[in-house]
């Protein structure tokens, strides 16, 4: 029987849902996003954050644990970052829509 590695994914303090309105997670240039993981389990996890085919942060967490990482990027974009779990040879994946605008929105 297999359980979940990934409990929860929050994305800037906010549970992750990919169904929501863009905009809650959105952030500006400069600003960044913070990225949280709830993992179950037990012994040592494998995390590995990976954005346009570059690996961002590579990390072993014992389980069960909480993972962070924060990244900023400098210029306005969409992207998918991929937050990947590995442990007792078990594997679970999330996609996480990263929206970066050029500049703030007035009123």
């Amino acid at each position: 029987m297999s359980t979940n590695l990934i409990k929860m994914v929050k994305l800037n303090n906010l549970q992750y849902n990919a169904n929501r309105d863009p905009q809650v997670y959105r952030r500006v240039a400069g600003h960044p996003f913070r990225i949280q993981a709830m993992l179950e389990g037990k012994g040592t996890a494998k995390i590995s954050v990976t954005c346009e085919g570059k690996a961002l942060k590579e990390a072993s967490l014992e389980l069960p644990g909480i993972f962070s990482y924060e990244i900023t990027f400098k210029n306005a974009g969409i992207r998918i970052a991929t937050l990947t779990v590995s442990a007792n040879g078990q594997s679970e994946s999330h996609d996480l829509l990263l929206d970066t605008e050029a500049h703030a929105k007035v009123g």
